[in-house]
C-alpha cells in the first residue's frame, strides 16, 4: 500500500508519531514508500531541508475515495442554501443559477445539504475541540487538488445531479494557502470549465485580504464561520482562532458588497499557466467581466490568440464583475458552550443589523469528541433548541419582532412547549383580539397562524370586500392558531377567553410535533394552584370547601 508523507512548518525534524506506530528520524521534505497498513518502520535519510515536522499522512487514494471522505466530513457544515442569485447561461459556458435554489438533498439525519457539497481537504492545523477534523483526531485524511474538484463538478452537473457546488475546507498549512488553493478552484471552474451555476464558498478566517477580494467576485454566496456565539466559547474551546480575524473578512464582505462592482481583470491563482489556456483556447470572460482585458500581463498578440474565438463576440457588452451577488452568511454551535437563547438571539439580531447577513444559521452541537469542556458523549443534539432558534430568526428577518421581545434577562430561554410567535402572543394577551379588517399589516404579522404571505392576502382582499372567517380559511390562515387572537367586524369566530391558560392548553392540542417526553408533558398542561406546593390534591380542596 501507498502511504505519502508531507512535512511542512520549521521545527525539529526527529519525532515519533505514535498513533500509527511509525518513528521517523531526520525524514527529506517529501517521500513515498510502499509499508503494509500497521507496520512499524523506521527511515533514516539525508535530511534536505529544514521544512519538516507538522506531518499529514494520507494513504493514496482515487478520487471516490477521496469523495466519500470530505462529503462525509461536510455534513456538519450546515450553512448551504440556494443564493438567491437569478442568472441565465449566456450560450458561452455550462450552468445557471436559478434564484430558487440548487439541487438539495437529505441527510441521514434530517438536515438539507447540497451537492455537491465538499471539504477541499479534511488536514487541519487547528485543534478545536468540538472539530472531528481537528489535528489531535485519528481518522482518514484526504486532499482533493484543484482539478478534481473542478472535474467532479463538471461531471456531476453533466449528470444533473447538481446545480452548483458548495466548497469548504479544513486550515492546510495555514489559511492564505488553503485560499489559495480555493482560489484556483473558483478560477478554474469560471474561466477554463466556463462554469455559470452557483458557488458559495467558506472563508477562512485569517487569510489575506486581497484573497477573499478576489475570491468574492468568482463565488455567488461566501460565509465565515462564527463558529461560538461568544468570544470566551471560542477561547475556551477553540484557543488558535481569533475572534477578530472571523469579525475582519465578515466586515470586508459586507463593504465589497456595498460597493459591488470591479473593473479589474481577477490574478491567475498560482500554478495556472496562462500561454497554455490561451493555446487549448479556454480563456473566456467570465460573467460580467470586462471585454477589453483578457488576462493580467496581457499583450495585444496575446489577445489576437483568442481574437477569433468565443470571447469577440463579447467585445461590447462592456460587462464587470459582482462581488458577492447572494451576500453571506454565517454559522454558530449550538449547545457546546452554555449561552442563553436569549444570548444567542442578541448576536444574531447584531449580525443582521451590523454586517447585513442574509442568514445566520444554527447547528446543534453534535458529540464527537470527549473532553471534559464539552458534553458527554451521550448527549443528544439539542434540536428542538435549535429548530425554536431558526423559528425566532425568522421572526426577525419577516416580522418585524427585536431579540428584546421574544426574550429578556428575566426569560432567557425559550419555551420548548409553544413556538416564540406562539409564546410572545400569550405572554401580551392586551394586545388581542386583533381586528382583522382594520389592523396593519405588521399588527397582522403578530398574530400566530398568520404569515406573511396570509398577511399581504388579507390587506390585498380587504380593499374591496369586509373578510369573514370563511375567507381566511380560503387564504390558509391558519385558524385553529389564529382564533384565539383575531375577530372579523368585531366578532370572534366563537365565543373564546382571552386567559393565559386556557389558549395554551387549547393550542398544545394541535398536537405539534414535539419528542414524545414534552408531548406528554404538554398534554398535562395546567396552570399551577397555590396548594400544589404543599402536596394538596383537588379532593382535597373539594372535601375542605364542603
Amino acid at each position: 500500500m501507498l502511504l505519502v508523507l508531507s512535512f511542512y512548518d520549521t521545527g525539529n525534524c526527529d519525532f515519533l508519531y505514535h498513533k500509527k506506530n511509525i518513528c521517523l528520524t531526520n525524514v527529506c521534505s517529501r517521500c513515498i514508500i510502499s509499508v503494509n497498513s500497521g507496520e512499524k518502520f523506521m527511515i533514516s535519510k539525508a535530511f534536505q531541508s529544514k521544512e519538516a515536522c507538522l506531518m499529514s499522512i494520507t494513504w493514496d487514494m482515487d478520487i471516490e475515495e477521496k469523495l466519500k471522505i470530505l462529503a462525509d466530513a461536510a455534513k456538519y457544515d450546515v450553512s448551504c442554501v440556494s443564493s438567491g442569485v437569478d442568472r441565465k447561461n449566456d450560450k458561452t459556458g455550462m450552468g445557471n443559477s436559478v434564484a430558487s435554489g440548487i439541487c438539495h438533498s437529505f441527510a441521514g439525519d434530517g438536515r438539507c445539504i447540497s451537492l455537491l457539497k465538499i471539504l477541499m481537504t479534511n488536514d487541519c492545523c487547528y485543534d478545536c475541540k468540538y472539530c472531528i477534523n481537528r489535528v489531535s483526531n485519528d481518522v482518514p485524511r484526504a486532499s482533493f487538488t484543484p482539478e478534481e474538484i473542478c472535474t467532479l463538478t463538471m461531471a456531476f452537473y453533466r449528470r444533473n445531479y447538481i446545480e452548483g457546488l458548495f466548497l469548504s475546507s479544513g486550515v492546510l498549512k495555514n489559511p492564505d494557502y488553503t485560499m489559495e488553493r480555493m482560489y484556483t478552484v473558483l478560477w478554474l471552474l469560471r474561466n477554463k470549465y466556463h462554469f455559470q451555476g452557483y458557488i458559495h464558498v467558506k472563508i477562512i478566517p485569517g487569510a489575506d485580504e486581497t484573497l477573499v477580494e478576489n475570491i468574492g467576485f468568482l463565488a455567488d454566496r461566501v460565509s465565515c464561520n462564527l463558529e461560538l456565539p461568544t468570544s470566551e466559547g471560542l477561547k475556551t474551546l477553540a484557543p488558535a482562532k481569533k475572534r477578530e480575524n472571523i469579525i475582519k473578512p465578515m466586515r470586508q464582505i459586507q463593504k465589497g458588497i456595498d460597493c459591488r462592482m470591479r473593473t479589474e481583470k481577477l490574478p491567475l491563482p498560482p500554478g495556472v499557466d496562462k500561454d497554455v489556456l490561451l493555446q487549448e483556447n479556454t480563456v473566456k470572460p467570465y460573467r460580467f467581466s470586462p471585454s477589453d482585458v483578457i488576462l493580467p500581463g496581457d499583450t495585444p498578440d496575446a489577445a489576437a490568440v483568442v481574437q477569433g474565438s468565443d470571447v469577440s463576440r463579447l467585445k461590447h457588452k462592456k460587462r464587470k464583475h459582482v462581488f458577492v451577488p447572494g451576500g453571506q452568511s454565517t454559522q454558530m454551535i449550538i449547545g457546546a458552550t452554555p449561552e442563553t437563547d436569549f444570548h444567542i438571539l442578541s448576536v444574531t439580531e447584531a449580525l443582521y443589523q451590523k454586517f447585513q447577513m442574509r442568514r445566520v444559521f444554527y447547528s446543534a452541537y453534535v458529540p464527537l469528541n470527549e473532553d471534559r469542556m464539552l458534553p458527554a458523549l451521550d448527549t443528544k443534539p439539542p434540536l428542538l433548541r435549535e429548530h425554536r432558534l431558526y423559528q425566532a430568526d425568522w421572526l426577525l428577518r419577516f416580522y418585524g419582532f427585536r431579540a428584546g421581545e421574544l426574550l429578556s434577562e428575566q426569560k432567557q430561554n425559550f419555551n420548548i412547549l409553544l413556538d416564540p410567535k406562539c409564546d410572545w402572543a400569550i405572554g401580551h394577551l392586551e394586545c388581542f383580539p386583533v381586528e382583522v379588517n382594520t389592523a396593519d399589516y405588521y399588527t397582522l404579522l403578530r398574530v400566530p397562524g398568520i404569515g406573511v404571505t396570509g398577511a399581504q392576502r388579507i390587506c390585498r382582499a380587504r380593499k374591496t370586500v369586509k373578510l369573514d372567517f370563511n375567507d381566511l380559511k380560503k387564504m390558509g390562515i391558519v385558524l385553529k392558531r389564529a382564533v384565539y387572537f383575531i375577530t372579523c367586524s368585531g366578532k370572534q369566530m366563537y365565543p373564546v377567553k382571552l386567559d393565559e391558560d386556557y389558549i395554551t392548553r387549547n393550542i398544545l392540542d394541535t398536537k405539534e410535533k414535539l419528542p414524545p417526553h414534552l408531548r406528554e408533558a404538554g398534554e398535562s398542561y395546567r396552570q399551577l394552584s397555590l396548594f400544589d406546593d404543599f402536596g394538596v390534591l383537588n379532593t382535597q380542596m373539594t372535601s375542605i370547601g364542603g
